[in-house]
């Protein structure tokens, strides 16, 4: 066999291995996935509640939430959908499955790119073990949301970067702005970036060849971003900064803090302003080290790093660059650490994976000096550190109950799903119970308000959705009927949804995404705390229409009579 067949079947075999830990980590995620009847991530609730109309249009009419978040949903994130939905398989089966997949596409591409930056293809095996794993140690590819798509989108444009195939590199700056619009900042940066070619004694030269795909990508790129601008603009304005200082919902205990009051913690490790994201495991991190190996003579292997491995270090400023940016135009560009943590995630993984298999190749080749002297320092310690060292490697996840960290959310309230799915297609269900959440996704039926819809992002959703919940919380909490029977008639209830404990003080309490909504919530609390008696848990007894161990479900045309 020829040394070119050797080593085509060497970097298959690795490949292999690699889509094996994929599909077995996928595996693990599927089964917690498909567990019981009503299982959904929790983030998914939120962007494929609404798909549901690809299978019926007449489901969820003239909802407020169900209109706002197709509106916010990228274009080609919800074609998969459709497409998909055309062969008859639910968005909510697909969102399930999707995360495998993407995982799969994720690996093959991120190995390619290792092989193209270091041809040494336990590398590549090394580095995309570490980048499932960091991937299942949080919950981005188990969503099924638009920032699932990340990590295949981006792996895939850098792989026809660093091989310099411009139509591939066009092609997926266009499905980033239809898929993860915020990707395709990072993106066109980055090719702007490498239009100069920065030489040792810094002076930048241009490109020109680097032109004709910087001017296309940008300009596909931005004309695809244009249908998710003009969608989105629907429920405008988007909040300013001085708007959000104000408003707690930002704040910590709000739906979405971001502002903190401690400054190392803001900058640092914030979760929607910190710097430093949360990237497990361990290993991951040895990639902060390639930059001074590659300097050391004392890493032999390390010669064999391509030029083109300069692209991590340029993603990686870029990424930095684009999350101060975020910070100085607050919420205009979304989140801050959108911009860091994916991409930091994959450039990182790449790197420890060259880090680690240029140490461990050190190492084995200072054990094989050693033993012309030392006879103790046999074939056998070698293959032991060896296998020391991919036991640390493989079995780190084994190690926390945290993993895989899908995030779904299972529900034992079925015998309520199927009494609303018995209801009208158009019937909206008011209530201050975390099941708001679950009812659009398996009950298909429209809710007033919910804490997972509750986004303070677009002034023109959230004002509505604000003034829902302060009316909501007066109505169910005050000694008069009249504020109850007011919210029935403006907003057309037509159900009434009671936690069998919702009339006690601890229960308000302890849904601190309600705090926000003042003055309302502290006078609920004040009013149970003062032992007086809402007017609804008069109404209870002849206007339920449906009971469970957990919840009560009253008949909006009962109340109001």
């Amino acid at each position: 066999m020829s040394e070119r067949c050797k080593a085509s079947v060497q970097v298959g075999v690795w490949l292999a291995l690699n889509l094996g830990v994929a599909l077995y980590y996928g595996s693990l995620g599927l089964r917690r996935a498909f567990r019981t009847e009503y299982v959904v991530q929790d983030d998914a609730r939120e962007y494929v509640f609404w798909m549901q109309q690809f299978v019926d249009p007449a489901v969820l009419p003239h909802d407020l939430i169900a209109d706002y978040f197709k509106s916010i949903t990228p274009l080609g994130y919800a074609a998969i959908y459709h497409l998909v939905a055309m062969f008859a398989i639910e968005p909510l089966v697909l969102s399930k499955i999707l995360p495998i997949l993407l995982g799969a596409i994720a690996t093959l591409y991120g190995f390619g790119i290792c092989l193209r930056l270091f041809p040494v293809p336990v590398a590549g095996f090394v580095a995309m073990v570490l980048l499932n794993q960091s991937l299942w140690f949080r919950d981005d590819l188990s969503s099924a949301t638009p920032r699932a798509f990340v990590y295949p989108l981006f792996l895939a444009f850098l792989y026809y970067l660093v091989r310099n195939q411009r139509l591939g590199v066009i092609v997926t700056v266009v499905l980033q702005a239809l898929i993860y619009p915020p990707l395709v900042l990072i993106a066109i940066a980055l090719l702007f970036l490498r239009l100069w070619e920065w030489q040792r004694w810094r002076r930048p030269r241009f490109q020109p060849q680097h032109l004709l795909v910087f001017g296309w990508a940008a300009s596909l790129g931005g004309l695809a971003l244009l249908p998710y601008a003009v969608s989105s603009a629907e429920f405008s304005p988007i909040v300013t900064a001085a708007e959000a200082w104000t408003m707690p919902e930002l704040h910590p205990g709000g739906r979405h803090p971001y502002f903190d009051g401690n400054r190392w913690q803001f900058w640092l490790t914030g979760q929607h302003s910190g710097i430093l994201p949360p990237l497990l495991p361990p290993l991951i991190w040895a990639g902060v080290a390639l930059p001074f190996m590659v300097r050391s003579q004392r890493f032999p292997l390390a010669v064999r790093l391509r030029r083109e491995a300069g692209v991590l270090t340029q993603t990686a400023l870029v990424s930095l660059g684009l999350f101060f940016a975020a910070h100085a135009v607050l919420l205009k560009l979304f989140f801050p650490t959108r911009y860091t943590t994916h991409t930091w995630r994959m450039v990182l993984a790449i790197a420890a994976g060259i880090v680690l298999t240029i140490g461990l190749d050190a190492l084995l080749v200072a054990c094989e000096t050693l033993a012309t002297s030392h006879r103790w320092i046999s074939v056998g310690w070698r293959v032991a550190i060896a296998g020391a060292l991919g036991a640390l490697l493989m079995l780190f996840p084994a190690m926390s109950r945290e993993f895989p960290a899908t995030n779904y959310r299972a529900s034992g309230e079925a015998a309520l799903y199927e009494f609303l799915q018995q209801q009208p297609l158009d019937s909206l269900i008011a209530t201050l119970s975390d099941e708001a959440n679950n009812i659009p996704t398996f009950a298909k039926r429209s809710v007033l308000v919910g804490k997972e819809y509750a986004l303070p992002f677009h002034l023109g959703f959230y004002r509505q959705i604000r003034q829902r919940t302060l009316e909501l919380i007066e109505a169910q909490y005050s000694p008069d009927l009249a504020p109850m029977r007011q919210v029935i008639r403006k907003y057309g209830v037509d159900f009434w949804l009671l936690d069998r404990g919702a009339f006690v003080p601890e229960y308000l309490q302890h849904k601190s995404w309600l705090q926000s909504f003042q003055p309302a919530f502290d006078h609920a609390t004040l009013s149970l705390q003062q032992g007086k008696i809402p007017g609804l848990t008069t109404q209870i007894k002849a206007c339920s229409a449906f009971e469970s161990e957990s919840v009560i479900v009253l008949r909006a045309s009962c109340l109001d009579s």
